[in-house]
């Protein structure tokens, strides 16, 4: 690890983190604490995914949309208007609209065949950003000065990469550039997390093989042909069958390459001195376990 022990944390005049965890753990939370006190640059996976790796789609897509309508239709092959997501720390909606959900068309689902297509393109995307993680590190101090630098990734990340392999591209770079910490939620946080999904289910990326085992098994249970499911009731089944599926791989990856910090410690952070002495824990806690 970048860090051996708390001392070294400490010491260190550039801390550098990589934050994990399940969407609504505090991931993005903490970022913007950290970025508010003045002397940490918040990179966000999320941003980075909809500004440089998956901006075009997101455009095109709502192009797509605005061609079927013969008035946009005609401003926008004479190029009097201008159509682009309007991306920003607080609204990544327009990253998950584009992503999407399976299923009936009349319900705003997309054709299996094309969802699988989105999906890899939003695989590429963030494996892409989480390796562009290091050249922000650099431009964030050589550019604007800032010191200290908090990587905030989508809960995605485990779906591809392999914490069991020492040899995984995107776990090796990252655990070079900073110190990897994974936010580790209980049994309760995961029951908010899912009614919270349930009263408001959105777009996710999947491992393709855990995608495929949920689909064939939803329509087996079900009943429905692809056209018929409903895209929201298909990503609501599925939900608590991700949180299962990623705990280990978070667990994995804090094992292998990082360390753990509990999400009602990570909580109590109100400022970077608050962050500082999580941290500082979490890494005595390694140094005693190893």
């Amino acid at each position: 690890m970048l860090y051996s022990n708390a001392s070294e944390w400490r010491d260190s005049a550039a801390k550098r983190v990589v934050l994990f965890a399940m969407s609504g753990l505090g991931k993005t939370h903490v970022s913007n604490l950290l970025r508010d006190n003045g002397d940490w640059f918040h990179y966000s996976i999320d941003y980075r995914i909809g500004t440089r790796y998956m901006g075009e789609y997101i455009a095109d897509n709502a192009k797509r949309e605005a061609m079927k309508n013969p008035f946009l239709r005609d401003l926008l092959l004479s190029d009097s208007i201008y159509i682009g997501s309007n991306i920003s720390f607080d609204n990544l909606t327009p990253v998950s609209t584009y992503l999407g959900k399976p299923g009936n068309p009349d319900l705003g689902g997309l054709p299996m065949a094309e969802y699988r297509r989105r999906q890899e393109q939003f695989r590429r995307a963030e494996m892409q950003a989480l390796l562009d993680t290091q050249y922000f590190i650099d431009r964030a101090e050589n550019l604007y000065g800032y010191p200290h630098f908090i990587c905030d990734t989508g809960g995605s990340i485990c779906e591809w990469v392999d914490p069991a392999d020492p040899g995984d591209p995107v776990l090796t770079a990252l655990s070079k550039a900073a110190l990897m910490v994974w936010i580790k939620g209980d049994e309760a946080h995961t029951q908010e997390l899912v009614r919270r999904f349930d009263r408001a289910p959105k777009p996710m990326a999947y491992q393709p093989e855990f995608l495929e085992t949920c689909w064939t098994g939803y329509l087996d249970e079900s009943g429905c042909s692809e056209a018929e499911v409903d895209p929201d009731a298909f990503i609501r089944w599925t939900y608590a069958k991700a949180l299962a599926h990623r705990q280990p791989l978070y667990q994995a990856m804090a094992d292998n390459w990082g360390v753990t910090v509990d999400a009602q410690d990570m909580a109590t952070v109100r400022d970077s001195s608050d962050f500082d002495a999580v941290i500082s824990a979490a890494l005595d806690g390694a140094t005693k376990a190893g």
